[in-house]
Order: C-alpha cells, then sequence, then structure tokens
C-alpha cells in the first residue's frame, strides 16, 4: 500500500465525522429554533466547527436539509406485512404495529418533518417533497385498505376517503403530541400508540 493511503483514508474519515457534525448540529438547531430561523453560524456553532467546513459539505442551509432527508428511513411507508403481527389491518394487532411504526418514525425524525414543514412555505422544491411524501402514504393506506374491501370486509366509506381522513388523524395527532405535551400533561408512547389505533379501528369497517 503506498505511503499516503493511510492518510487519505485518515482524511476521508475526518471528513465524514465532520458531516455527520454538522447534520447532527443542524437537526438540533431546526428543532430549537425552527428552520426558517436557523443560520448556518448557528448550525457551525452547534457542531464546533467553522463555516469553511460546512461549505465544503453543503451549499447552504437548504441543501443540509436535503441530506437529512436523504438519510431518513422511510419506515413509516412500510409494509405492515414485514411486522410479526401481520398485514391485515382488520385486525387490531397488525393495525396497532402498523401506528406503532408511525409514531416511533414521526418522532425519531421530528426535526427533518417540521423542518420540511417550515421549508415548503418558502420553497417550493420542498413544498413539492412534502406533497410527494404525503401522496406516497395516502397510496400505501389507500392500497392497504382496498385489499381489505377486496377481501370482504365492509368499510365504514370509501377506500380513498378512509385512507386521508386516516393519514391526517395520524399526522395531525403525531404532529401535536410527538414534540411535547401541549395540554400540560405526560403522553406516554403506549398511549399515543393505543389512542390512535382505538379511533382507526372504530372508524375502520361497520358494524
Amino acid at each position: 500500500m503506498p505511503a499516503s493511503e493511510p492518510w487519505r483514508g485518515s482524511r476521508k474519515a475526518k471528513a465524514a465525522r465532520t458531516e455527520t457534525a454538522l447534520k447532527d448540529a443542524a437537526r438540533r438547531v431546526f428543532a430549537r429554533t425552527g428552520y426558517l430561523n436557523a443560520k448556518i453560524t448557528d448550525i457551525t456553532a452547534e457542531a464546533g466547527r467553522s463555516a469553511g467546513s460546512f461549505y465544503k459539505h453543503f451549499t447552504g442551509k437548504d441543501d443540509i436539509l436535503r441530506a437529512l432527508l436523504a438519510d431518513w428511513p422511510a419506515r413509516a411507508g412500510q409494509e405492515p406485512a414485514a411486522d410479526e403481527a401481520g398485514g391485515d389491518l382488520s385486525g387490531r394487532p397488525a393495525l396497532r404495529a402498523r401506528v406503532a411504526a408511525y409514531w416511533r418514525t414521526y418522532k425519531a425524525h421530528l426535526p427533518e418533518i417540521q423542518a420540511l414543514g417550515q421549508a415548503a412555505l418558502v420553497d417550493p422544491g420542498f413544498a413539492a417533497r412534502l406533497a410527494e411524501i404525503r401522496r406516497a402514504g395516502l397510496e400505501t393506506m389507500r392500497a392497504h385498505l382496498q385489499r381489505l374491501e377486496d377481501e370482504g370486509h365492509v368499510l365504514s366509506g370509501d377506500p380513498a376517503v378512509l385512507a386521508s381522513a386516516f393519514n391526517a388523524l395520524l399526522e395531525g395527532f403525531c404532529a401535536t403530541w410527538s414534540g411535547g405535551d401541549p395540554s400540560g400533561r405526560t403522553l406516554t408512547d403506549a398511549e399515543a400508540v393505543d389512542t390512535l389505533t382505538d379511533l382507526l379501528h372504530h372508524g375502520l369497517t361497520r358494524g
């Protein structure tokens, strides 16, 4: 191995650590001050890095948000059949498993979700990205409900309409509660998931 190779490897590892530190710092800053109010200097100070190091990795605040979104695992859109509870959403265990995955993912990526929502207000590209994420979630939910109807379950409404109502409930509830306790009381993960599951389960089928 050439003598320069270890040095190159060390330099690459250092760059990767810097990029990770900047992204972690951006998440904290976005969570604390909001995306629209965040400044590059806030991020670099939080990361303990220079502005020059920031611009070696990112072109601006929008670029680092895009990088965070690219890192975001799409767990909320995974098929519930991949969970050991199965994929039959007419059964409470499978429905609860999906709700729990949505809740966990929302909480884990709250800084990115909130930042994307704020960025979408001023940037058409981010607005399109947010709309795409919502469309994908809606189509996933609609497909699950359509499959139930095709299997003979009598749903409480049209699968597309129900899907939009269910997704609005999930997103709105998580937006209200995952960042804190707006009512001044503590909401545990179990209570949040059970509340959502019961509402969706009761609204799923007739009878």
